[in-house]
């Protein structure tokens, strides 16, 4: 499914109109049918819907869906809140139908009123603003916008909550607060922005006959991709087809966080794994892996010391997590990515390692992944972790392109993208994840993806999906957000797999 920023939604409805040649009102009818088969589910032919439409596109809806509602046997209520002077074209012609099928219409004259309005409604759909609005919003609608969110009552957005952007980089905006949003054609990129999501509250989107051919550089990535491209297994297969796996990490401080990675590359189908790490860590982690072999490092106070590592053979390596910030184990993990003739995937503390020589991603002429948090984006980019926030898929697309890597922006949307600045949108996982260890899981699930022969960006993009869902159906079935645990996200991996058997 095609994410979509403000300016490629406009020229989707664009080249449908002119190009193809598709009446702008059979655009706006398909629209306000199929957003109205949605909201029955949502109401009872009791309910007194109050339809608040405003000017543009948005509003012309708002009308379809009153008429529709209307010849339903339903009880909308329409009010305007811009003058007749500012309904224009389509959304004119829409209504003047709502009125021609017995509907009418009321002006809002005194925005006092509204709340009495308000009060009056069991259910409020909003059709008041659509997609090119930014910032704070004008006299007399954010005196609106505000009655909605103060009332409670139950609201159903049009396409987007009115006041809050399509796009990212908006950080202060006054937005519609909606219990559900009924979305026309693409999800907006503000649907994947934490700051924004809140506002949309349950989604859908709807098909109203625009051409699926126009796409745009986002993308989600769903059950179905991932169905589509999860690598069977042969019954005649054996251990070597399934990859060889290298993972190094961990000081003596923080033997955990490579035994989680391990554990999940394991569970993840690896075919052989080979950890390396400091010695004393190594009985602790082998406690817990007994299907991986072993690999020494020297260390000197805890943490590796730059040396000598034998990385032929392997298909890919993943290298940063529970090491530590020590200049000499920073020295050690540069010379893993820089002498590394496979793919590599970097994450956490290795992530610190290259921060002041990140021109060693460029010289790689193999594959190169990083998975950073928020932090550490905003530590890589010297960006504050607001900026990050609020325009992550930019960020990353720059940031991929410029260093010619694969990045894995973790967030509660985590974002891969590709070298090319293509981007695909994870859509499973919750609020459990925001745990320690949660992202050496991950790096032990993408590892392990990246073992079995697919292409980079497909391997990451399955990788994240698997890990969000083994939290899903752990939180659904089993747990609570509250007390599931980076090592529960392993056991889960069992129960996901099995859908896709």
């Amino acid at each position: 499914m095609h994410i979509v920023t403000a300016n490629e939604m406009y020229e989707i409805d664009r080249y449908t109109i002119e190009q193809l040649g598709m009446d702008g009102k059979i655009l706006m009818e398909n629209a306000g049918r199929e957003i109205t088969k949605e909201i029955i589910p949502l109401v009872s032919d009791r309910d007194r819907i109050l339809i608040l439409v405003g000017s543009g596109n948005n509003g012309g809806d708002g009308f379809v869906v009153a008429r529709t509602l209307r010849n339903l046997g339903y009880h909308p209520f329409v009010l305007q809140l811009v003058t007749n002077e500012k309904i224009k074209g389509d959304a004119a012609y829409h209504k003047q139908l709502f009125c021609n099928f017995g509907g009418s219409v009321e002006i809002l004259q005194n925005v006092d009123e509204i709340h009495r309005y308000i009060t009056n409604a069991d259910v409020i759909v909003d059709a008041i603003l659509g997609i090119g609005v930014t910032g704070n919003l004008r006299s007399p609608i954010d005196q609106v916008v505000q009655a909605i969110n103060d009332s409670e009552k139950r609201t159903i957005s049009v396409d987007i909550p009115s006041g809050v952007p399509a796009d990212e980089g908006v950080e202060v905006f006054d937005g519609v607060k909606a219990d559900y949003t009924i979305v026309v054609d693409r999800p907006k990129i503000s649907a994947f922005l934490t700051h924004c999501a809140k506002y949309y509250g349950e989604w859908k989107v709807v098909d109203i006959g625009l051409p699926p051919s126009i796409s745009s550089t986002v993308k989600t990535w769903m059950k179905a991709d991932v169905q589509a491209t999860l690598p069977k297994r042969n019954k005649y297969a054996h251990k070597g087809n399934h990859g060889k796996g290298l993972i190094v990490g961990g000081s003596i401080e923080m033997p955990g966080s490579i035994a989680m990675t391990a554990s999940a590359a394991l569970r993840s189908g690896s075919g052989l794994l080979t950890v390396a790490s400091v010695k004393g860590n190594i009985p602790s982690i082998a406690m817990r892996c007994a299907e991986a072999t072993y690999r020494p490092l020297k260390s000197q106070q805890g943490a590796v010391v730059n040396q000598e590592v034998d990385l032929f053979g392997f298909d890919a390596i993943a290298i940063g997590m529970g090491m530590g910030r020590d200049p000499n184990t920073a020295i050690f993990t540069k010379k893993v990515v820089a002498e590394a003739e496979m793919p590599v995937l970097i994450d956490a503390d290795g992530l610190h390692h290259i921060k002041e020589d990140l021109s060693i991603l460029t010289d790689r002429s193999y594959p190169t992944v990083l998975t950073p948090h928020l932090g550490e984006m905003a530590m890589l980019t010297e960006r504050s972790v607001k900026e990050i926030m609020n325009r992550p898929f930019a960020i990353a697309k720059q940031f991929a392109c410029q260093h010619q890597i694969y990045l894995v922006l973790k967030g509660a949307f985590t974002i891969v993208t590709d070298p090319s600045g293509q981007q695909w949108v994870n859509t499973t996982g919750n609020a459990g994840l925001a745990k320690g260890g949660s992202g050496d899981v991950l790096s032990g699930i993408l590892l392990a993806m990246m073992m079995q022969g697919t292409k980079v960006q497909v391997a990451l993009s399955n990788g994240c999906y698997l890990h969000g869902a083994s939290a899903d159906h752990l939180v659904e079935n089993h747990h609570s957000q509250r007390d599931l645990l980076a090592t529960d996200v392993v056991q889960g991996l069992t129960s996901v797999f099995r859908t896709f058997s």
